[in-house]
């Protein structure tokens, strides 16, 4: 049995297939939503809003070309394969990885958490996996940073120092203010909470 969630319905799937299996089967059905596995459960995100887009194309646009200074690369919905459960892996928004990071290939287009950086998430509908199986799941896959675009809470939280599991640091940053992104990270930039929220300019 597979539970699916999608937007904030959840239906229950009886069957044969394993929960990777359901995966596949959804991300065929369901063309433009993201699909992942968090703590062993299936959840299905419907495609981004235009607020949404905008945030990950400025970032696209000026992370990325800093990132490529320091050789670094900014990437778009590449999967990391999670430590959580056999079948888990998270499809981040944005995330800043090595250049080689294509060598670190797990499996389904997952990568090896050792490869990544820092991992952004603008919640949508959802939000709740973002703040919550998110936080978990990427601090014990040892992600050095994860900031969350909290919309549902109209802030931006930086997730920091992961160890034992968990980020001992989660700062909250409100609107009206930036945030430089942390020195781990190996990118020099301020980012504006207001721009990560909304996806226009100041």
């Amino acid at each position: 049995m597979a539970v699916i969630q999608h937007e904030e319905q959840v239906t229950t799937v009886q069957s044969e297939l394993t929960i990777g299996e359901a995966a596949e089967q959804a991300a065929r059905s369901l063309p433009g939503h993201r699909v992942e596995i968090l703590q062993g459960r299936l959840t299905v995100t419907p495609p981004a809003d235009g607020s949404h887009a905008l945030a990950l194309s400025w970032l696209g646009e000026e992370f990325g070309s800093r990132a490529r200074g320091v050789g670094l690369r900014l990437v778009q919905a590449v999967g990391i394969w999670l430590p959580t459960g056999p079948d888990d892996y998270a499809i981040p928004d944005l995330s800043v990885v090595e250049a080689d990071f294509r060598d670190a290939h797990v499996m389904k287009n997952c990568y090896a958490p050792h490869a990544f950086r820092m991992v952004l998430e603008v919640t949508s509908t959802n939000w709740a996996d973002g703040l919550g199986p998110k936080v978990e799941d990427y601090a014990q896959a040892g992600i050095p940073v994860y900031v969350v675009a909290d919309r549902k809470h109209d802030q931006v939280l930086v997730c920091t120092d992961p160890r034992g599991g968990e980020y001992r640091n989660r700062t909250p940053h409100k609107r009206g203010t930036s945030f430089t992104v942390p020195d781990v990270v190996g990118v020099e930039m301020e980012l504006s909470v207001d721009r990560l929220l909304d996806g226009e300019e100041d």
